[in-house]
């Protein structure tokens, strides 16, 4: 059920230990050949998904489309918000919720710059509300394993706009992909313990702007991206987060 397209009455009636997800996501530039709107619209995608295996199962609130993106902002249109900001966002969409007697929220994160305060958000907002189940799961994160099988362009291959996010695009909004605007691998490469991607991420969080990291604004390989392989990503991604939004219901 999606929050938005209920009226307040339905919402009033529901039971309050229905699972609640929170999608975050962000509003910045994926390269050439994939739009600003990637991240939301492969969150958005998840959610919608796992709405068809179990509509009465779980609510799903308005997606925060715009997070975390300072270090997109050397390509043009890329939007971010400060990190404060998107605290305090989370914490008043939250508290909202919590409000109504919601006891299971999940925040469904998109974008790699969201991770670190979104877990500092559930770290704080769940000390002060001991009453509530509150978690963050970052889609590559929650099925690494099953993901890793799917990889075709190596190390660094399956990163920003690469291998798996081009791959889920293509199946999502394939009129929004400009295949003949793929080009090849523009990572620029920096110390080992720094090197990483969305299955293998790097030993040391050292930072660098994403154009120092890739001058196309692209970190992978967007050549190895297929149709096939962004069903089967979907599939594993919702067959996790299935199974995490049941484990809900047992904590």
């Amino acid at each position: 059920m999606y929050w938005d397209q209920l009226t307040s009455p339905f919402i009033d009636q529901l039971d309050r230990e229905i699972p609640v997800i929170l999608p975050v996501a962000a509003t910045e530039q994926h390269g050439a050949h994939l739009p600003l709107a990637t991240d939301r619209m492969i969150g958005e995608h998840f959610c919608r998904l796992l709405n068809d295996r179990i509509p009465e199962g779980v609510l799903i609130l308005p997606t925060v489309s715009v997070g975390c993106s300072e270090h997109h902002k050397d390509f043009a249109g890329s939007l971010s918000v400060q990190h404060q900001t998107f605290m305090q966002q989370l914490t008043d969409i939250v508290d909202c919720v919590v409000g109504y007697g919601f006891k299971h929220v999940l925040i469904l994160n998109s974008h790699g710059g969201n991770q670190a305060i979104g877990q500092t958000f559930v770290e704080v907002f769940g000390y002060r509300h001991s009453e509530v189940q509150l978690a963050i799961a970052t889609w590559w994160r929650i099925a690494l394993e099953a993901l890793q099988p799917l990889n075709e362009s190596g190390q660094g291959g399956a990163g920003h706009a690469g291998e798996f996010e081009t791959s889920l695009m293509m199946v999502i909004a394939p009129h929004l992909v400009h295949p003949n605007k793929i080009g090849d691998k523009t990572n620029v490469p920096t110390v080992d313990w720094a090197e990483g991607d969305l299955l293998a991420g790097p030993k040391v969080g050292l930072y660098r702007r994403m154009k120092a990291m890739t001058p196309s604004g692209v970190y992978g390989d967007a050549k190895f991206a297929t149709v096939e392989k962004g069903e089967k990503i979907s599939k594993i991604v919702v067959d996790a987060l299935q199974s995490i939004i049941q484990d809900f219901h047992q904590l």
